[in-house]
């Protein structure tokens, strides 16, 4: 992806089929990248960023000021997240079978021992994804009937800049995998979030409005998700 720089700032720039220039700041560094018309030109994308500096560094401020995990190591002792709440990890050797339990307040791992951390990561995210898969389908019927929509298809999957996504054009909806590890209040949100986006495309004040009428406090679950640790990140997105 084309970088173009203005003063201090570095800025990933994306030339789409669209009608508006869009500036996002991503987590979880505060990467800035600019989507602009394919007609729009350099001086016009650099004026607009320009303008919006102030923001842009708050957004940056924002993201810098969140606490963060250390890079897990997936050995025993490790805290991982479960629905919001910390449980340590246990990795045990074992000959026969792997798996992964919650016991007695603790993540269970049997692993054979040539285990190393990746494959024992890869187990632990085929567990919080069989979690993730119980919980979902729930959720979805319910909210489903309160919206009367019907998705095409929902999924799940790691996603590094959203929470969750939705093609209003296939009505196809991703969620996030690392939901899981947040308040199930969280993951109700943007069940919600993304199922209204089927009734509005747009962050305007009809979606706002759908919002506050379907899930009056979805601001406090909003900062609430914003306010929980980040994940260490190794994506270097």
């Amino acid at each position: 992806m084309p970088l173009i720089t203005i003063g201090e700032l570095t800025l990933e720039l994306q030339h789409k089929g669209i009608k508006n220039l869009h500036i996002n700041v991503l987590p979880p560094d505060g990467r800035v990248r600019v989507s602009a018309p394919a007609s729009l030109s350099q001086t016009a994308i650099r004026m607009a960023v320009v303008r919006r500096l102030p923001w842009i560094r708050q957004q940056q401020a924002h993201f810098q000021a969140q606490p963060r995990q250390s890079e897990r190591q997936m050995c025993s002792g490790e805290t991982h997240y479960l629905w919001g709440r910390g449980y340590r990890l246990e990795v045990i050797p074992v000959e026969g079978a792997h798996s992964v339990k919650l016991q007695g307040g603790w993540i269970r791992m049997r692993v054979p021992a040539h285990y190393d951390a990746a494959k024992r990561e890869a187990l632990l995210l085929g567990w919080y994804r069989q979690l993730l898969r119980q919980r979902l389908p729930i959720l979805m019927a319910k909210w489903q009937a309160l919206l009367n929509v019907t998705p095409s298809f929902v999924g799940i999957k790691r996603m590094k800049t959203m929470w969750g996504s939705c093609k209003t054009d296939t009505s196809r909806i991703w969620i996030n995998l690392e939901l899981v590890k947040k308040p199930p209040e969280c993951l109700e949100f943007i069940v919600v979030h993304e199922l209204v986006h089927l009734l509005e495309r747009k962050h305007n004040q009809r979606f706002i409005t759908l919002m506050d009428t379907h899930l009056p406090n979805w601001r406090e679950h909003r900062e609430k998700l914003n306010k929980m640790p980040l994940a260490f990140n190794r994506w270097g997105y």
